[in-house]
């Protein structure tokens, strides 16, 4: 999740819990090998073994269409030690798309077949090669194609966006057309799209029949649901949205996300990534709603750091 998901959030969402593997926002690859800092700067959990201070492993993901380029820089990737390596077939960006990348590849399955293959034996065997997709670019009809092209290649898992790009993030999610390629594959599947709640995640793994679910907006929206979800797996109780974790921890949160944005992020655009986030979280915490009606208008990083301490007076985030 380009410019929203960084490594940052990824630092704060999984010290809730419930979260089994990350996945980095794409690199871009075009034409050239990237130096080690280009990696590092997108996940600098490779420093830290590939895993984000919790512990939970992070895979790097690589954007691209030129096989040999991709392979080129998988290998340099993979001297890092990346806990995978992951493929983006299902970004719907219309510059990315028009400079083919992303989710246009899936009108081309023979291609996508062949950068995961390059991809692969780029590789060592210890690293796993993983692919993303969408059900397709315009349509749905060579979804199939590229799912099996993927499998064939040699990837070790799939995550399906049960949308083509041409329906963006819009509502629903066909969970089902997932529970179809499931039955042209055999190769692990993972669920994605439209899992804001516990019921939706019950739901979209009844449906597809898929046990592993990826979780985005819904996550950032609600940072306790994947500790929710794995709740429910081990107890059977199903939390209602913000019961996973309570206000007060996730207030306190926002003041080490602050600090982490602080250390990377321009002074005049650190106000808009906190107020990012809480507009994500509105949706779920009414205390979310009331701090991004204080923080709507401001701009200014000092006033920011101020309004945090004063949560942390108030007791806020106790």
């Amino acid at each position: 999740m380009e410019g929203l998901l960084d490594h940052t959030l990824r630092d704060v969402l999984t010290r809730l819990g419930g979260v089994d593997v990350c996945v980095s926002e794409f690199i871009r690859v075009t034409n050239t090998v990237l130096p080690r800092r280009a990696f590092v700067r997108v996940a600098p959990e490779l420093l830290n073994q590939s895993r984000t201070p919790a512990g939970v492993p992070v895979k790097v993901q690589l954007l691209g269409s030129d096989p040999a380029c991709l392979a080129d820089n998988a290998a340099a990737l993979a001297e890092l030690e990346p806990a995978g390596i992951d493929l983006n077939f299902g970004c719907p960006a219309k510059t990315v798309n028009q400079h083919r990348g992303g989710a246009v590849l899936l009108d081309e399955p023979e291609l996508v077949g062949r950068i995961v293959a390059a991809v692969r034996r780029a590789v060592p065997a210890h690293i796993p090669v993983s692919a993303k997709m969408r059900l397709g670019y315009n349509d749905d009809r060579r979804a199939e194609d590229c799912a099996q092209a993927i499998e064939t290649a040699g990837a070790s898992d799939l995550v399906v966006h049960a949308r083509t790009k041409a329906h963006g993030y819009r509502p629903p999610a066909y969970w089902d057309r997932i529970a179809d390629l499931r039955q042209h594959v055999r190769m692990p599947m993972v669920a994605n799209g439209e899992i804001w709640t516990v019921a939706d995640a019950l739901r979209c793994r009844e449906v597809t029949g898929c046990h592993r679910i990826m979780i985005g907006r819904g996550m950032v929206a609600d940072p306790g649901l994947a500790f929710a979800i794995a709740q429910h797996g081990a107890t059977g109780d199903k939390l209602a949205p913000g019961q996973g974790v309570a206000w007060s921890r996730i207030a306190g949160l926002m003041q080490v996300f602050w600090d982490g944005i602080s250390l990377r992020v321009a002074t005049r655009h650190r106000a808009g990534r906190l107020k990012q986030w809480l507009n994500y979280m509105r949706r779920v915490y009414p205390e979310a709603q009331q701090a991004f009606d204080e923080l709507r208008l401001v701009h200014d990083a000092a006033h920011i750091e101020r309004w945090l301490k004063l949560q942390s007076v108030t007791g806020l985030d106790a």
